[in-house]
Parts: C-alpha cells; sequence; structure tokens
C-alpha cells in the first residue's frame, strides 16, 4: 500500500499550519482525495508540497511554482522543467541583486544624512543658544 498522510501530519513536518495546506489545495498546487471529510494526501502531493516550500523560501511566486510543477507532469524527462527553473534562478538572482545595489545606495544616503544631522546637532549643543524671538 502506497504512504498517504494527513493534513495536520503534513503540517508538523513542513512547520506551516494546516490553513497554509488547504490554500495551497485551494491553488491547484496538491490535490489530495477525500476519505469522507478527511484529506488523503498521496507521497506526490508530500513531494509537491516538498518543492512549494522551497520554491517559497527561494521567493518564487505561487504562479511560478506552479509553471514549474505543472511543466514537470508533462514532461516527466524533466528537461524542460529544469531549464525554466535555471531561467527563473537567474532572473530572481538578478532582482536580488539589483535590490542589494539598491539597499546599498540608501545605506550610503542614510550615513550621509545621519553624518550631517550629527553634525548639526553638535554645532548647536557646542555654539550659543538662538536667540529668542523679539514680539
Amino acid at each position: 500500500m502506497a504512504a498517504t498522510y494527513g493534513i495536520a501530519e503534513l503540517a508538523r513536518e513542513f512547520g506551516v499550519t494546516t490553513r497554509t495546506i488547504r490554500y495551497y489545495e485551494d491553488h491547484g498546487l496538491i490535490v489530495p482525495v477525500r476519505a469522507g471529510q478527511r484529506r488523503v494526501y498521496a507521497a506526490r502531493d508530500r513531494v509537491r508540497l516538498r518543492l512549494i516550500m522551497r520554491g517559497k523560501r527561494l521567493g518564487f511566486s505561487l504562479g511560478e511554482i506552479r509553471e514549474m510543477l505543472d511543466m514537470y507532469d508533462a514532461d516527466r524527462s524533466e528537461v524542460a522543467q529544469l531549464r525554466l527553473v535555471l531561467e527563473r534562478i537567474a532572473g530572481r538572482r538578478a532582482s536580488l541583486r539589483q535590490q542589494q545595489h539598491d539597499i546599498e545606495a540608501m545605506l550610503g544616503e542614510l550615513d550621509t544624512a545621519e553624518a550631517q544631522c550629527r553634525s548639526r546637532l553638535e554645532a548647536r549643543l557646542a555654539g550659543p543658544p538662538p536667540k529668542a524671538k523679539a514680539s
């Protein structure tokens, strides 16, 4: 008999809530069979859930993850899927490098603003107090 899993068992294994698993089910990423009111997940669903979680950690959208999973279903050789994954990884890497560049630029601007504020504050504290305006 093939291994099957309950929703709570998978939730514990992957460190997610049962609601998260149902969300992936609602979006057609995993498709358990029903035994009355109970969801029964096959080994295939477990593998797909592992791939979904990995894709999310890598920053892929659910749409991108679905596309990669669906390609495997269409081509068991995995050639097309692997090419797509490599393409997506390159795109994700480029996006992250751009974000990294933007963050470094912003940190530089913050350093400059901080230095200017500190300098002005020190000047205000060291100098005579500002004169009060006459009414």
